[in-house]
This record gives structure tokens, C-alpha cells and sequence, in this order.
């Protein structure tokens, strides 16, 4: 009996920090339907009616079309680089396939507790003498280097994971690296490969400081950036910010949504070794 109200409690404090969670962004979807007035008068309560007036000025003054076509890329380019590289690099070093590997591990540490902040400026300054300014591809991959060393760790716990046996059996059979890899190892870490993508996608579709600094045109610039643009014009605008907001959040809390089930399996099956 006195587990069965221990497993009630825990499921009632679960659900109190799901419903907190879940406040700001019903606020956010709530509001996103008034007029100014209406939201000064009661933020809490429900809407009037459903007028869409707040999205499409948000759509039109933040130029979130263009903006979504940026985000995806710059978002697409940092997922793609960093699961190529963590990949390749987690796999070599849960092996400990080179010699250098534990100087290796700690240079990884030291790279993940530097502040970005300290390399914008020498950073800002090489990318601006190769003239690759205001391109959402060269962001992109500096993001992925940004995320490449906690990414790496990430793979490394799932490739400790699979046994050794399996990767003999496979040489055994005939396979060489790239099939080994390609055809036997990336499968296996299926659900490593997903919660990488998701984490690293998340970073990099809010990211906002490299961003800012190197997409200073207005058609290049991110879904976050047309978003941070409108405060100027509509900061007192609630409703409108808040359609902004939400037409920012939908999409990766969409992707996040139909992708949640296989980064918990990633998390709980990456977390048995380290």
C-alpha cells in the first residue's frame, strides 16, 4: 500500500511540473488571438474571438517566410555536420582505436567549458576576411563545431553500448570500415544518432548570438532574428509579439513532439556506460 502512494505521489508531482511547463506557452497561444486591449485587460483569460490579424502582421513585419527557409537550413546544416563528425569521432574513441585518445577526451572537455563568447571576434574577423559574411551555410557549420564536443561524448556513451563481439563478427565476415560503420555500427545507434539531432537542432534553431553577429542581412537572417526585430516596432504590441512567438516555437516543438519517444529510448539506453 505504501508503494502504491508513493507511485501516486511521484505521478502528482510529475503532472504539477508538466502543468507548469505547459502555462507559458497556453498563455502564449491565448493571447496570440487578442488585440491589445484585451490582453492588458484579462492576459488570462479567453479569447473574444479568433482573429488571425496578430499572425499576419507577425508573418509580414518579421518576414518569417524567408526566415523559416534560413532557419531550416542553418538548422539542417548543424544537424547534418555534427552527426557526420560525432559519429565518426564517438566511434574511434569507445574504441580507443588511437593512442592520443585520453589527451583527446580532455581537449574535448576543455572546449565544452570555454564561453563561445571569447572566439566571436577573432572568429568574426576570419569570416569576414574569406568574404563569407551573411551565409546561412558557413553559420551552420560553426554551430556544429560549437556542439561537435558534447555531440562527441554523446555518440561515445552509445558506441560503448554494443558489444565488441558484434564489431568482430563483422570483420570476421569480410566487411571493411566504411561498411562496418555505415551498415553495421551507425544502425545500432539509431536512437544516439536521433537524440543527438534533436539537442543539436533545438541549440541551433534558438540560437541567436552567432547568428546575429554573422547573418547581418535582413534576407539572411533566422527565424529567431526576424522574431528579435520586431521588438522596436511591436515591444508593445503583446498580442502581435506573442503570434511571433508562437509561429516560432510550432515547428521545433512539432519536430520534438513526433521525435520525443526515441530521444527518451536514446537518453535511458546511452546513459548505461560512460
Amino acid at each position: 500500500m505504501t508503494r502504491y502512494l508513493k507511485g501516486i505521489a511521484a505521478q502528482l508531482v510529475l503532472a504539477l511540473f508538466a502543468v507548469l511547463a505547459l502555462v507559458p506557452l497556453l498563455l502564449v497561444l491565448l493571447n496570440s488571438f487578442k488585440d491589445n486591449d484585451q490582453v492588458l485587460a484579462n492576459p488570462f483569460g479567453l479569447p473574444s474571438s479568433l482573429s488571425f490579424a496578430n499572425f499576419v502582421t507577425s508573418w509580414q513585419y518579421g518576414q518569417f517566410g524567408r526566415g523559416i527557409v534560413n532557419s531550416v537550413l542553418l538548422t539542417g546544416t548543424t544537424v547534418v555536420v555534427v552527426l557526420v563528425c560525432a559519429s565518426l569521432a564517438g566511434y574511434v574513441l569507445a574504441g580507443q582505436k588511437v593512442k592520443q585518445w585520453p589527451a583527446i577526451m580532455v581537449y574535448l572537455t576543455m572546449a565544452m567549458t570555454i564561453p563561445i563568447q571569447l572566439f566571436v571576434f577573432p572568429l568574426y574577423a576570419a569570416v569576414a576576411a574569406l568574404n563569407l559574411l551573411d551565409n546561412v551555410f558557413v553559420v551552420g557549420v560553426i554551430l556544429a563545431a560549437i556542439n561537435l564536443p558534447f555531440a562527441t561524448f554523446l555518440m561515445r556513451t552509445f558506441f560503448l553500448n554494443i558489444p565488441a563481439e558484434i564489431e568482430e563478427a563483422a570483420l570476421m565476415d569480410g566487411v571493411n570500415t566504411f561498411q562496418l560503420i555505415g551498415r553495421v555500427m551507425l544502425p545500432m545507434v539509431r536512437p544516439g544518432l536521433i537524440t543527438v539531432g534533436v539537442i543539436v537542432g533545438l541549440n541551433a534553431w534558438n540560437e541567436f548570438l552567432i547568428s546575429s553577429t554573422f547573418l547581418q542581412n535582413p534576407d539572411d537572417q533566422t527565424l529567431t532574428l526576424g522574431f528579435l526585430t520586431m521588438n522596436g516596432t511591436f515591444s508593445t504590441q503583446i498580442g502581435t509579439m506573442m503570434a511571433g512567438a508562437l509561429i516560432l516555437i510550432v515547428p521545433i516543438l512539432a519536430v520534438f513532439i513526433a521525435l520525443q519517444r526515441y530521444v527518451v529510448d536514446g537518453l535511458a539506453s546511452g546513459s548505461v556506460k560512460g
